[in-house]
Parts: C-alpha cells; sequence; structure tokens
C-alpha cells in the first residue's frame, strides 16, 4: 500500500498566494517609484544645472532674487538623489526614511511659490540680460520646448505623487515586515506636509476671491478684506419685500462671518458700470435659517434669515440654487458658533 503525501491546506495556499500578490504589486510600485524619480530628478536637474549654477556663475541676478526665485531648489534636488541612490539599491525602507527628513524642505518650497513667480515676472519685465538668458536656455535641446515656468511647479507635483506611491507601498506590505514600520511613518510624514502645502493653496485661493469681491464693490466703505475671514459663494438671489413691494433681485455674496447684499451700479456710469452697490451686511454669528419652502421638487423656493432686529426673505426660482444656498448658510452659521 503506497503512502500519499496531505494535501495542504486550503488556507495556507490563499495565505501564500496573498503575500505573493502583494509582492507582485509592491514591486510593480518600487520600480515605478524609481523610474519616475529618475525623470523628476531629470527635469529638477534642467533648472539646476541651466539656470541656477549658470546665473550664480554670471551674478545676472542678486542673490536675494535668486533665493526668491528658486527657494529651496537646490536642496531638494539633492535629497532626490540621494533617494533615487536607495531606491536602487533596493534599500527603500531607509531612503524613505532618510527623505522624510528633509519633506520641510516642500512646504518652504509652497510657501515661496506665489513670491517665486511674482519675481520671476518682475525680473523678466525689468532686467534685460536675464530675459535674454532664460530665452537662450530654453532653446537648448535638453529642455524639449519647455520654459522654466513648466518646470518650477515640479516639486509641488511630485510631493502630491509620493503620497499615492507610499499608499500603495504601505498597502502592500506585510505588517509583519520590517520595512513596514517605516513606511508608515513616511506615509505620515508625506500626508502631513502635503495637507500644509493644501492649506497654502487654498489660503492663496481664498486670498484671491476676497482681492477679486472687494473690487467689485463701489468705494471702500465695506471691507471685504478682513483676517480670518473665508470666501463661500455669491450669486442673484430674489428679496421678498416684508410689504406688498416688488421683488428685488440681488447679488449677494456669502463669507463665513458675514453674507454681503448688493445691487449693480448704473450700467453708464463712467467708474462704476461693472460694480456693485452694498445695501447690507448682516453677520451671521446671530442668524436663525429656515427653508419656508422648497423641501419638495417644486420650483424653486423661499429662505428665511432671522437677525436680532430683521428678517431677510430670500428666494429663487430654481430649486437646486435654493437648496445649495440653504446648506452654504447654515454650514456658516454652524461654524461660527460652534
Amino acid at each position: 500500500m503506497s503512502y500519499s503525501p496531505p494535501a495542504p491546506m486550503a488556507g495556507a495556499n490563499t495565505v501564500e498566494e496573498q503575500r505573493a500578490r502583494w509582492e507582485r504589486k509592491r514591486s510593480r510600485t518600487a520600480k515605478e517609484l524609481l523610474e519616475t524619480e529618475h525623470r523628476y530628478l531629470e527635469q529638477l536637474d534642467l533648472v539646476v544645472t541651466f539656470f541656477v549654477t549658470i546665473l550664480k556663475a554670471k551674478g545676472t541676478l542678486k542673490p536675494a532674487v535668486m533665493e526668491t526665485i528658486f527657494g529651496p531648489l537646490e536642496s531638494i534636488y539633492s535629497a532626490s538623489q540621494v533617494l533615487s541612490l536607495h531606491l536602487e539599491r533596493g534599500n527603500l525602507g531607509l531612503g524613505l526614511e532618510n527623505f522624510c527628513q528633509k519633506l520641510e524642505l516642500y512646504g518652504h518650497y509652497a510657501e515661496n511659490f506665489e513670491q517665486a513667480n511674482k519675481t520671476l515676472m518682475e525680473q523678466l519685465r525689468k532686467n534685460k540680460s536675464f530675459r535674454r538668458f532664460k530665452k537662450l536656455q530654453e532653446t537648448r535641446p535638453q529642455f524639449q520646448g519647455r520654459k522654466l515656468e513648466d518646470l518650477l511647479p515640479l516639486p509641488l507635483q511630485r510631493l502630491h505623487q509620493y503620497k499615492h506611491f507610499l499608499r500603495d507601498l504601505l498597502e502592500n506590505t506585510s505588517p509583519a515586515s520590517a520595512e513596514y514600520q517605516k513606511l508608515a511613518k513616511a506615509v505620515k510624514s508625506v500626508s502631513e506636509v502635503s495637507q500644509w502645502v493644501q492649506d497654502i493653496a487654498c489660503k492663496r485661493e481664498n486670498s484671491l476671491q476676497l482681492h477679486r469681491v472687494q473690487k467689485l464693490l463701489k468705494g471702500q466703505k465695506t471691507r471685504v478684506l478682513t483676517p480670518g475671514r473665508w470666501y463661500i459663494r455669491e450669486g442673484w438671489l430674489l428679496v421678498v419685500p416684508s410689504k406688498g413691494d416688488e421683488l428685488k433681485r440681488r447679488m449677494f455674496f456669502l463669507f463665513s462671518d458675514i453674507l454681503i447684499s448688493t445691487k449693480p451700479c448704473h450700467p453708464l456710469h463712467l467708474l462704476n458700470s461693472t460694480k456693485f452697490a452694498c445695501t447690507a451686511v448682516y453677520p451671521l454669528h446671530q442668524c436663525v435659517v429656515d427653508k419656508v419652502f422648497g423641501h419638495t421638487q417644486s420650483e424653486g423656493g423661499l429662505l428665511s434669515l432671522s437677525f436680532p432686529h430683521k428678517t431677510l426673505l430670500l428666494m429663487s426660482t430654481d430649486q437646486q440654487d435654493i437648496n445649495d444656498w440653504y446648506q452654504s448658510l447654515t454650514t456658516a452659521v454652524r461654524q461660527l458658533k460652534a
């Protein structure tokens, strides 16, 4: 009677297959991270070699101007060179651990980015020798038609890519692996710096919106530019009068702490034909928002905004519009009171 070895347990096969899948995905991600890091380095090298290094030697730009335009780009380039070497040698965990110590550079680069662009544009207007130099460098075959302006945002784009690569690597690494903790710390570090950069972008966008609305308002009596204020939305709504007068069409601007009601200036006015005159400013901290009608899929709806000494009735013939306004107003009031 011949002896047959026992068949392997189904569960063991499943675990091994899962580990093999993880390893395949992890290898693919690590390979893609290295390949894209090489491309990223090549592009950074164009800026460092053909702009930063030569400009320093020539003295075409003052050191302070150089620092403003390029910020910590050279340090970012050096950090990526070291990371690339670790990745080539298969030292993924160690490479990312060392790299994360340099991640603050990306946050500082983001903080400086708006000023860097302004200074670059200013130098291109004023500095003829720099303008000629930039044009000459960009005609080199290595640039393949790219301009300096196309290359300067690369670190911020790369940071976003790092976040996705590292998450994929972590998801496909066994928690029992020696590298798991290092990867987990790297994911946390990159996520924190990404959030820092995202907050900078949000603040910049908010600042642009506040300045835009301030310019839209006639005169300077209504101050939109206030620290801590956030732009939320704007749009046309109909004001329902308390007495039997006609509906008044008004442009409203909603911020985190106030609601501004405006009306268009006269179209023939020499200076203010495209602007709005402020009719009222409503503080939101004492506001109560109610939906009077518009709960069902009817044509439009009516909102009631109650203040200590006034009730404002706002109407729209668009159901979705009134729902969006209701949502925006209730959220703003709730956050302000919290």
